[in-house]
């Protein structure tokens, strides 16, 4: 019994040695380093693939177990197709920060561009848009203007934005949402005697630094270059980082798609528009006729409509904005279900990926098929392994006609291989546990959106990712938490006859592969519950670990004091405080004076509050987007993510 364990094993354990013995010595940018991995895996792929397709289902017939088992085979197959199209393309990479410094020269020979900066904004409270508004006249170029486009159409933010130096409009509805918005003011810019020649798309959350249009006009210097899109980088954890309580160890799930998968789809030609942090050249947006209105995902379809026309949108994978991430659980999915409509009507419209009349090339297709699949099979194949196992160990009904050595032989030399290589590419991005938690929180709303996409993809509402508003409160997401109590309710009652029916003997051969599974789905499923319960969030502004000097001057009396942390309303220094609680004075922050107050004495140190006057504000705002004290993930390891796991588990 032992040695025929040891033998199922031994393909896992030859991939896990040779991984753990070559990838040190492979670099992730090269491409013939990433052929050979992903060629590895793709070949175990295809191995596991043929075995589940002739030798796990079961006999032929009109019987529950082969209806499920023959539906639930095509969507695991049409997930591990994904998997394939996945694997093809990150077998490339892109870097285009060396274009970018030698295109410098070049565009510093030119008359500077006129740039207008469009922030779009509905119903986001004062605070988020006037920052993204101060970041936006702070930048360093040369030739820009900044326009405020609120769809809500707000008396205080005409004021603000008179008072801030950026120019405002409105319109009477707010027909086709943010794609409609943008028409307007493109109508508007185009019509004034100073037409600009690009325009850039903010989100009303997303701050741009200093260098952003500097940068990003460096990659225009061929005429086919309609767009570059640079990513977006968050200044505040998402709600599964703050729920699992590991934001100090597992980055947001954006984080793989910006820094791993747009840069590969680029080296591709294929990367596209993800809306905010956007430069657009406005000659080749009106030969489109501007955003395009049939989809809830006006910028992917923009890249598309574009690329039609023989235009191009670049990827410059720098750090160049700074936004918010949803900030619960409901706003993460109101974001996803969007996204998988957006993408299910695009798919059935005029620019979908076997459309006839669309010109798009092969690759951009394929990279259609990549992102459909993505949210279509992968998520319909995890909600069928989600009730499977449950059903073989509750109902008898055995739809994979398998044992667990079975499986072990054929699929863990590709789950091994594919994790490792995964990991190195990713730099540690994406793990398998908690990419199955990410896709999993989402999995109703997902669901849901791909059938209404498909079926009824015309007159669907653009539905706003809420930010801001009362944190401060822990809750639980019940709508979502029911299904995943249940279903973890449904696992662990058929652990429970399983272990009970075979007492003393564990499951049977024939139970092994169903037992297992449903520990992993209990394991899994575990953590989404915990996904689902709101952790509160009590601090205005996110606070950074930094260096440096800050000199304070109270009651006549300067010092300097080590700086411990910081935000955009205050800092935490290291030493005994100048002055009592409550006191007021100046501090120095980049060579302009900020009044402050001392909020109170804290372990080592004591903090100190900024001024909230409007001035106060905006050289606050303004020195924080320009240093970096946002620090981005280097490589993450799974020993810290399994520990902030374990600890939010038995907390």
């Amino acid at each position: 019994m032992l040695a025929d364990f040891a033998h199922t094993l031994t393909p896992a354990l030859v991939a896990c040695g040779a991984g753990l013995v070559i990838f040190p010595w492979l670099s992730p940018t090269s491409t013939v380093a990433r052929i050979f991995a992903l060629g590895v895996a793709a070949t175990l792929l295809v191995v596991y693939m043929a075995w589940r397709i002739t030798a796990s289902l079961p006999p032929a017939g009109l019987t529950a177990d082969f209806i499920i088992g023959i539906v639930f085979l095509a969507m695991e197959v049409a997930s591990l197709l994904a998997a394939l199209l996945l694997l093809f393309f990150l077998s490339r990479t892109s870097n285009r920060t060396p274009e970018v410094e030698r295109n410098r020269a070049w565009l510093a020979s030119l008359p500077p561009p006129l740039v207008d900066v469009f922030i779009c904004t509905y119903n986001e409270e004062r605070s988020i848009v006037e920052r993204t508004m101060i970041g936006a006249r702070a930048m360093d170029y040369a030739n820009f203007r900044v326009w405020v486009l609120d769809d809500g159409r707000r008396e205080w933010l005409r004021d603000l934005s008179a008072e801030l130096g950026c120019r405002y409009l409105t319109r009477p509805d707010n027909a086709h949402a943010k794609a409609g918005n943008i028409n307007h003011a493109l109508s508007h810019v185009a019509a004034l005697p100073e037409r600009p020649a690009f325009i850039s798309i903010l989100d009303a959350d997303f701050v741009p630094r200093p260098q952003f249009l500097a940068r990003a006009l460096c990659l225009f210097r061929e005429p086919d270059t309609a767009i570059v899109q640079t990513p977006q980088h968050f200044i505040n954890p998402d709600p599964i980082q703050i729920n699992l309580s590991a934001a100090h160890a597992w980055p947001d799930d954006q984080r793989f798609f910006f820094d791993v998968i747009l840069a590969s789809k680029d080296a591709w030609g294929a990367a596209f528009c993800c809306g905010t942090s956007s430069v657009i050249r406005l000659e080749h947006l009106e030969k489109i006729g501007g955003f395009p209105t049939d989809s809830v995902t006006e910028d992917y379809l923009l890249t598309l409509r574009l690329k039609e026309r023989g235009f191009r949108t670049v990827y410059l994978n720098e750090p160049l904005t700074l936004g918010l991430a949803p900030e619960g659980v409901k706003e993460y999915l109101t974001q996803r279900g969007r996204w998988c409509l957006g993408l299910m009507q695009i798919a059935r419209g005029r620019s979908g990926p076997l459309s006839k009349s669309s010109r798009l090339t092969f690759i951009d297709r394929l990279s259609l098929i990549d992102a459909f699949l993505g949210w279509t099979a992968v998520y319909y194949a995890k909600a069928f392994g989600l009730v499977i196992p449950a059903l073989y160990l509750l109902l008898g009904i055995r739809c994979v006609a398998a044992d667990l050595g079975e499986l072990l032989a054929f699929f863990l030399p590709y789950f091994v291989w594919q994790t490792m290589t995964m990991a190195w590419i990713s730099r540690g991005r994406a793990m398998a546990v908690m990419s199955d938690v990410t896709q999993l929180i989402a999995l109703p709303t997902i669901l849901r959106a791909a059938v209404v996409g498909l079926v009824q993809p015309a007159g669907q509402k653009f539905h706003v990712t809420a930010k801001g508003g009362d944190r401060s409160q822990s809750f639980i997401e019940w709508s979502l938490f029911k299904i995943y109590a249940a279903l973890l309710l449904i696992n662990v009652a058929g652990l429970v006859v399983t272990t009970q029916s075979f007492w003393g003997t564990g499951p049977a051969p024939e139970d092994s592969l169903a037992f297992a599974w449903s520990w992993f789905n209990t394991i899994i499923l575990t953590i989404v519950c915990f996904v689902c319960i709101e952790k509160p969030r009590h601090r205005k502004a996110e606070r950074f670990q930094t260096s440096g000097v800050l000199p304070l001057e109270f009651d006549g009396s300067r010092q300097s004091f080590q700086l411990a942390d910081i935000s955009i309303t205050g800092a935490r220094l290291i030493g005994c405080p100048p002055a009592a609680a409550g006191a007021r004075g100046v501090c120095q922050l980049d060579g302009g004076l900020i009044p402050c107050s001392i909020a109170r004495a804290v372990d080592g140190g004591f903090t100190i509050t900024f001024d909230e006057s409007l001035a106060a504000r905006i050289q606050a705002v303004r020195n924080f987007y320009q240093h970096d004290y946002v620090k981005p993930f280097g490589d993450i390891g799974a020993v810290g993510v399994t520990r902030a796991l374990v600890r939010r588990l038995v907390e």
